[in-house]
């Protein structure tokens, strides 16, 4: 099959192309909106990406172009019209799990980089100045660490946490009795934004998740709580955000991800003003550390995200449904 696969950088044409098998890939840089649904034309799939725009107006495209899969290469799938798809026939795949482990990872690394300072420390150092003033952090052993969600990534998460000496709080409307085994204590949350020093986010977006953490919920949490977020950007009102920031009522921030992405990360934009002020003003914060949408960046969760995508396509191809389907609700 030929798979026309939009937002396309080297480490996915490696990735991809190792995995491809019989299907015939036409890599295209663009990002996928309505102007460059066109470009899918001669293809039976398309492969698509976070921030691809999978909306009404692009499957129409799609529809009459022939594209009957959409292929995501990614678990979350709050950038596709899944109703709009039903209605044209177009079925929607997603990768599911990949490697929890990586975005578990890198929510704990950002855990220690902003308590320990390391990226102040690092720049510091550069300079010549090895004073430790301002550097000083806290040790996680015996810290209150809550995550919000326990999923694949929230459970490997806990399981970081816990080896570090943390007490782990959890909310989830699905408790992992394995997690309660180990000590992981589930609670509202309500409950666990008063009690814990860490606050990191690990459940999907939904209409329920949406700003999830707003000024009300910012105001719930400990005096100088970090707050961390490698899910989707849309669980936090950045600007409520940066109010408790400017207050001090927030001690740390960490984002992996950002709810205005789509026009920013995966993009060298170091030679061009940055123009979206609501970011500027983040970067301001010397308690901020932001990375681009990289929690998921490991050779492994690569592999699998690659395999499991064009397996969805091969499956596709011989049976008419792919491994997984994403379902209009």
């Amino acid at each position: 099959m030929e798979v026309a696969v939009f937002s396309t950088r080297s480490y996915d044409r490696r990735f991809l192309a190792q995995a491809a098998g019989p299907h015939h890939l036409v890599w295209l840089e663009a990002r996928l909106s309505a102007d460059t649904a066109p470009l899918a034309r001669g293809a039976g799939a398309v492969c698509a990406f976070v921030n691809d725009t999978v909306d009404a107006a692009v499957l129409e495209v799609f529809a009459g172009l022939g594209v009957r899969l959409v292929a995501l290469r990614s678990a979350g799938f709050n950038n596709v019209d899944l109703a709009a798809a039903k209605r044209h026939g177009i079925a929607v795949a997603r990768v599911p799990a990949y490697s929890p482990q990586a975005v578990a990872e890198h929510a704990v690394a950002l855990i220690l980089a902003l308590n320990r300072n390391i990226h102040r420390a690092y720049a510091r150092v550069r300079e010549g100045n090895f004073a430790l003033d301002g550097l000083l952090g806290f040790n996680l052993h015996g810290r209150v660490a809550g995550l919000v969600g326990t999923g694949q990534i929230g459970a490997a998460a806990a399981h970081i946490l816990l080896g570090f000496g943390c007490t782990v709080l959890a909310h989830d409307p699905f408790p992992d009795p394995a997690l309660q085994a180990q000590g992981v204590r589930y609670c509202p949350l309500p409950d666990l934004l008063a009690e814990a020093s860490i606050v990191s986010l690990h459940c999907p977006l939904t209409p329920a998740t949406h700003h999830l953490i707003d000024a009300a919920a910012l105001a719930r949490m400990r005096p100088g709580a970090m707050l961390v977020n490698t899910s989707r950007g849309a669980m936090i009102d950045t600007p409520a955000v940066i109010a408790a920031l400017k207050s001090g009522r927030l001690g740390h921030l960490g984002l992996d991800v950002y709810e205005e992405e789509a026009g920013l990360f995966f993009e060298d934009r170091s030679d061009s003003v940055m123009r979206d002020d609501v970011m500027a003003r983040l970067l301001t914060f010397p308690n901020v550390l932001v990375t681009g949408h990289q929690g998921f960046f490991t050779a492994e969760a690569m592999t699998a995200i690659a395999e499991t995508t064009m397996a969805n396509i091969t499956a596709f191809e011989v049976t008419g449904a792919p491994l997984h389907p994403v379902a209009a609700p």
